[in-house]
């Protein structure tokens, strides 16, 4: 789940990471005072859950007060990567004299938290990591532990990262507190780019990103709170309120799959047979035809869609209530793309019965659902 950087800050704050205080309009007037009240020079940065924000106009200094208005108003009126710009962080402009890159994630290949770090941060940070990846430091931390690591541990890390002594030595508590917060809050990355250092030799997370495990929401009420709808993809917000897991990609191949394990496989399929799958969406365990329905009106709101691929191996989810919710969608809507249908396990006949003269291509395995999904693709 995503956060705003403002909210992301806060959480950074309470738990001792230093920041640049700031203060959220959704109005140019707003920001004007805001402005104001922090005192000028200021930055304007756009609140929305995407990157390049700077690229696209979305960070803005500004240098007088006359000029704090028509920049928020320039701001929120962007849409950036389909993503409409509501809300504005006004904090006041650091003197920077270096940048930084710090994160802490998880790294499933080897089942541990990672600090990720680079001398060099900024817009630039994923460049540097293709083009100078010696450049990226690593420190694996165990998963498991409850509490954070001992100053020792991070030191190593650290003085990697920054070579004068003083800013090595400020840089562990920040790793310390940065791990606590990652495992009270139950987070999936957290990152600050930039860490800056600031003309009085003092560092500051001037930006931050944090992802918090949507599957933890249960036990953190105070996550469920930082949830912004208006800003999440209307498709994903969709499926989340029908029990679906959807995450577009882009492509023109939409996939309806049940299982996380047999969703990723059919997209690895396709993508080796030089496709390019629309979204990842799973349907769950137990589909009732309902379900189905909603997926497949979500798939087909997509215009890019050329060819739907619905790969079932039934085991709880029966295929025959796949085929009611197929039938369904059918006659709700005109579903104008070719439909690749594979229904394999729990009332597979039963299911099949039920499409009998449906105009659609059935394959008995994945690797033969796939070429026909990509070959239709091709030919759309």
């Amino acid at each position: 789940m995503k956060i705003h950087e403002y909210q992301a800050q806060a959480l950074l704050k309470e738990y001792g990471v230093p920041v640049l205080d700031g203060i959220v309009a959704s109005t140019p007037q707003e920001a004007s005072d805001a402005a104001l009240t922090i005192g000028l020079p200021v930055v304007l940065k756009a609140q929305v859950h995407s990157g390049g924000r700077g690229k696209a106009g979305g960070v803005r200094v500004v240098g007088t007060a006359d000029a704090v208005a028509g920049a928020a108003e320039a701001i929120l009126a962007l849409t950036i990567k389909g993503l409409p710009v509501r809300k504005v962080l006004v904090a006041r402009a650091a003197s920077i004299r270096a940048e930084a890159y710090l994160s802490l994630l998880i790294d499933r290949a080897v089942s541990k938290l990672v600090f990720v770090g680079c001398a060099v941060g900024g817009v630039d940070i994923e460049d540097t990591a293709q083009t100078t990846p010696e450049k990226i430091l690593r420190l694996e931390l165990p998963a498991a532990r409850r509490g954070p690591a001992s100053p020792q541990e991070y030191a190593s890390f650290a003085a990697k990262l920054f070579a004068e002594p003083s800013l090595a030595g400020a840089v562990v508590p920040i790793m310390a507190a940065l791990e606590c917060l990652f495992r009270a809050r139950d987070c999936a990355l957290i990152e600050i780019n930039p860490l800056a250092v600031t003309a009085d030799n003092a560092l500051l997370a001037l930006d931050a990103k944090i992802l918090l495990d949507d599957n933890a929401l249960f036990r953190q009420p105070g996550n469920v709170a930082l949830r912004d709808p208006d800003s999440e993809d209307p498709a994903e917000a969709e499926a989340r309120a029908a029990g679906l897991t959807f995450i577009g990609l882009g492509g023109t191949i939409g996939c309806m799959v049940n299982g996380a394990g047999l969703a990723m496989a059919t997209l690895d399929t396709i993508k080796h047979l030089g496709g390019e799958p629309a979204n990842f969406l799973d349907v769950g365990g137990s589909s009732s035809p309902q379900k189905i329905l909603g997926a497949f009106r979500i798939i087909l709101r997509n215009p890019q869609v050329k060819v739907i691929l619905v790969n079932i191996f039934g085991g709880i989810t029966r295929c025959d209530d796949v085929a009611r919710g197929m039938l369904a969608a059918m006659q709700e809507t005109r579903i104008a793309v070719p439909l690749v249908i594979r229904l394999v396990g729990t009332n597979e006949q039963e299911g099949r019965e039920l499409l009998a003269g449906q105009t659609l291509t059935v394959a008995r395995t994945l690797e033969e659902a796939a070429e026909k999904a990509v070959e239709l693709a091709r030919n759309s």
